[in-house]
């Protein structure tokens, strides 16, 4: 999968180490990875990204729950940005 609605994890980084998530009472997203915290999703963000989340899980789709989760902690791409300029 490449492009924006399907990045890739070409080095497999995200089957070798997976985010994990669980929603609070309270309507927040604890996202943690290899059993550390890493990021609290709250309010209206919160609420999309459980939609989605629960739709990739419906669908069976555990990849597609890894970007979503990858993203939402902002450490999804490092050091292949492209930069701007001349």
């Amino acid at each position: 999968m490449a492009g924006r609605r399907g990045a890739s994890d070409e080095r497999g980084r995200l089957q070798d180490d997976p985010f994990a998530w669980r929603a609070t009472a309270a309507g927040q997203l604890l996202v943690s990875r290899g059993g550390r915290h890493v990021v609290t999703v709250g309010g209206a963000e919160a609420a999309r990204l459980l939609a989605r989340l629960e739709r990739a899980e419906s669908a069976g789709d555990e990849l597609a729950v890894q970007h979503l989760l990858a993203r939402a902690t902002g450490n999804y791409r490092r050091g292949n940005e492209r930069r701007g300029g001349g």
